[in-house]
């Protein structure tokens, strides 16, 4: 099982052009980063330096709620990189996500793949760390005893098993659903629920904007995002079930994404587009961009593991799935030629300079034997930077996908997700 946001916008950076100047921008007038963005900058101009104390602790929660208000795609805030860097405006940490800022939590449901209980109390509010809790998980055997160990002490935590219908399913999903007094609100995220991915990786973390309860007037939400999301949740049953019964009753109209689910088994039919890259397929397709305006624009893939991939390009990398990731409205009936594909994979050289070290490379899996039997992915390989977000090392554990433009100033789409790339995950 995996999640994935789609949106029509440039991800962690502004929708709005970005300044030619970037970070190095002299300019002071407030206006002029209300029209250009500008990455790694301060929101009135010139950025602290590294060794600069950051903001003041109110100041930080008070810009992070107003864009946790919004809804927003972010980084999570780094251990030992420059300041400016992990800006409220840019990044976010678990301890924010659950902080009393963004409402008052009365109850959490968390989708993952690995936990850690103990740690993952600790990130809660004191006062909040009584409330509801369902971890939602895929563990058997040994991993399952452990999980239940874990969380035997707190009698406000409930476990619910994932149901994976095939042998090697796994369940992947990275996801939050957070009530208040107030709302709720679905926060989707790359992360698993263990100290180390949430110190010195880099991870995305989008954050809903508060929905609210339906107006009995209003009818049903018009939201495809609600439609996405309900659709997955009901696969679950059990507790999961209540939950989504619980967010039936919330209008999500304000949520600019769209939410691409995965769930193991063999699809067949009309269920052959509800889930993994065929749903991607049937949302570009349906509200993608438009064929000729994204011409010889390259398809993006990061991510963080690569399995078997096929004896050659044409096996399947090159052949079904960037035909799901190339779709787009067609305007004509011509047959369109694939677009180019750029592959992004951190080197060894990466790994070594990165700020865990060699450690880092637990998180970032590609067997040699794997490795000699597909030569061909070198061909597409980019290596992994991102100096102007202070994060080149900061090993990836983010999954993104993106259409850019050649010299990169426009965005068709980007994904961001759980999917590493690994052909069994789809």
């Amino acid at each position: 099982v995996w999640l994935a946001l789609m949106e029509p916008s440039s991800g962690c950076a502004s929708s709005k052009p970005v300044c030619k100047y970037g970070q190095h921008c002299y300019r002071k007038n407030p206006t002029h980063f209300q029209e250009f963005s500008h990455p790694g900058v301060g929101k009135h101009g010139a950025a602290p330096d590294a060794d600069e104390e950051p903001p003041p602790a109110k100041k930080a929660k008070e810009s992070a709620s107003e864009l946790c208000s919004s809804g927003r795609l972010f980084w999570s805030k780094v251990r030992g990189i420059a300041n400016r860097f992990n800006s409220p405006l840019d990044a976010i940490g678990i301890e924010d996500i659950l902080s009393s800022w963004t409402g008052e939590l009365i109850a959490s449901a968390h989708f993952n793949y690995v936990f850690d209980v103990p740690w993952l109390l600790q990130q809660y509010p004191p006062a909040k760390r009584h409330t509801p809790i369902l971890l939602v998980h895929g563990e058997k055997g040994e991993g399952l005893a452990r999980l239940r160990a874990e969380a035997q002490p707190f009698k406000n935590i409930a476990l619910q098993q994932a149901r994976l219908d095939m042998p090697f399913g796994t369940h992947h999903s990275k996801m939050m659903l957070l009530e208040y007094g107030e709302g709720v609100r679905v926060v989707v995220h790359t992360a698993n629920l263990v100290h180390k991915d949430w110190d010195q990786k880099t991870q995305g973390v989008w954050v809903s904007p508060l929905f609210t309860l339906l107006k009995e007037t209003a009818g049903h939400s018009p939201s495809l995002f609600k439609q996405d999301l309900l659709e997955y949740l009901s696969v679950y049953g059990g507790a999961v079930g209540r939950w989504k019964e619980k967010l039936s009753l919330y209008d999500m109209s304000s949520a600019r994404v769209r939410l691409i689910a995965s769930v193991p088994g063999a699809h067949a039919g009309a269920h052959m587009h509800k889930w993994g890259h065929l749903k991607l397929r049937k949302v570009l397709e349906s509200s993608g961009p438009a064929d000729s305006s994204v011409k010889g624009w390259p398809v993006v893939a990061q991510f963080s593991s690569i399995g078997s991939l096929g004896q050659s390009d044409q096996t399947w990398v090159c052949s079904e799935w960037l035909c799901s990731l190339s779709s787009c409205q067609r305007e004509t009936s011509c047959v369109q030629s694939l677009p180019p594909l750029q592959l992004v994979f951190p080197s060894v050289d990466d790994v070594r300079n990165s700020l865990e070290g060699y450690r880092a490379g637990g998180s970032i899996p590609y067997a040699l034997q794997t490795f000699k039997k597909q030569p061909y992915l070198k061909n597409y390989m980019c290596r992994w930077k991102a100096d102007e977000t202070g994060r080149t090392r900061a090993a990836p554990h983010i999954k993104t996908y993106l259409r850019p433009s050649p010299d990169g100033s426009q965005l068709a789409w980007l994904l961001v997700t759980r999917y590493s790339g690994l052909m069994s995950a789809v």
